[in-house]
C-alpha cells in the first residue's frame, strides 16, 4: 500500500511540475473555438510525454536504491566486496565507460540491475542471492551484462522511446476524445468539450497505452539480447550461458519492483500472450541466441 501511495504521489508531483513548465514555456491551449490546434496539442503532448519519462530517468538511481534498499559500496570491507568492485572496474574500463557505483541489496533471489541517466554516472547493483548462488565466473558474466546495458546507453534509449510513445498516446487519445465528443453533442456545438471527451480520452489513452507497452517491451527484449552478446564479448559466451542456466534453476524468483523489472538480469519466464508484455525474453531463447541457434 505504501509503494502504491508513493507511486501516485510521485506521478501527481510530476504532473504539477509539467503543468507549470508548459505554462512557463508559453504553450497555448490546444483547444479553441475553431477546434483543435494540432501544433499546440503536439507540444502539450510532448511536454507531458517526454517530461515524465526523463524525470523518471533522472531520478532512476535514487529511486532504485530506495526501492530495493541497496547499499552502495563506499569502501570495500570484505573479500567479496573487493572482488566485486575490482571486476566492475575492469569491465567498465574494457567498455570505455566511467566507473559506476556498485551496490548490494538483500534478496534471496539471484538478480542484478543497472540504471542511471549517464553512461559515466551509472549504478550496478547485485542481490545477496546472486552472490551466494553463483560462482565468480557466472557473477562476472552477469556484471558484464549490466555493464553492456550502460555502455549501450539502454536506459536513455528506453526513456526516449517511452517519451515518443507517451507523446503519441496523449496526442491521439485527445483527438479521438474530441471527435467522439463532437459526434455525441452534435455538429452545431462550438467551443469546449463535454463529458464524452473525458470518458473517451481515458478509454483511448488506456487502449493506445497498451499498444505502446507492447512496443516498449519488444524493444526491452531486444536490449537483453544485445546485453547478453555484450557479456559474451567481455566475459565469454560460456560464462554467460552458465549464468543463464543458473538462473533457470532458481525456483520462483522474487519479483523485482515494477519500476526496475526491465533493468534486472531476469524477470521470470513468459508464456502465451504474456510474452508480449514481458521485459525479458525467455531464458531458453537467450541461451539459444548465445549458442547461435534459432529462437522462438
Amino acid at each position: 500500500m505504501k509503494r502504491v501511495f508513493l507511486f501516485l504521489l510521485t506521478n501527481i508531483a510530476i504532473m504539477l511540475v509539467l503543468t507549470v513548465v508548459s505554462s512557463l514555456l508559453g504553450i497555448p491551449s490546444w483547444l479553441n473555438e475553431n477546434g483543435i490546434n494540432y501544433g499546440a496539442l503536439l507540444a502539450f503532448s510532448a511536454v507531458f510525454g517526454f517530461g515524465g519519462s526523463f524525470i523518471s530517468l533522472l531520478l532512476s538511481k535514487f529511486m532504485a536504491k530506495r526501492m530495493v534498499g541497496a547499499r552502495v559500496i563506499e569502501a570495500a570491507s570484505t573479500p567479496v566486496e573487493r572482488w566485486l568492485v575490482q571486476t566492475v572496474t575492469h569491465l567498465a574500463n574494457q567498455s570505455g565507460i566511467g566507473m559506476p557505483e556498485v551496490a548490494i541489496w538483500d534478496s534471496a533471489s539471484p538478480n542484478a540491475f543497472a540504471t542511471g541517466a549517464r553512461r559515466d554516472k551509472a549504478l550496478v547493483a547485485v542481490s545477496t542471492g546472486l552472490l551466494q548462488r553463483m560462482d565468480r565466473d557466472e557473477i562476472e558474466a552477469v556484471l558484464a551484462h549490466e555493464i553492456s546495458h550502460i555502455a549501450n546507453g539502454d536506459m536513455v534509449t528506453l526513456a526516449l522511446l517511452q517519451g515518443v510513445l507517451n507523446t503519441f498516446v496523449i496526442f491521439l487519445a485527445r483527438i479521438v476524445g474530441y471527435f467522439v465528443d463532437r459526434a455525441m453533442r452534435g455538429s452545431d456545438e462550438r467551443g469546449g468539450v463535454g463529458i464524452g471527451f473525458y470518458v473517451t480520452t481515458i478509454v483511448a489513452q488506456i487502449f493506445f497505452g497498451v499498444i505502446a507497452s507492447v512496443i516498449v517491451m519488444w524493444f526491452s527484449r531486444q536490449r537483453e539480447f544485445r546485453a547478453d552478446a555484450g557479456s559474451a564479448r567481455l566475459a565469454g559466451s560460456g560464462k554467460m550461458i552458465a549464468a543463464l542456466e543458473r538462473l533457470k534453476q532458481a525456483s520462483q524468483p522474487e519479483p523485482m519492483p515494477e519500476a526496475l523489472a526491465a533493468f534486472g538480469i531476469s524477470a521470470g519466464e513468459p508464456t502465451g500472450l504474456r510474452r508480449l508484455f514481458m521485459s525479458h525474453p525467455s531464458l531458453d531463447d537467450r541461451i539459444a541466441r548465445l549458442r547461435g541457434q534459432p529462437t522462438a
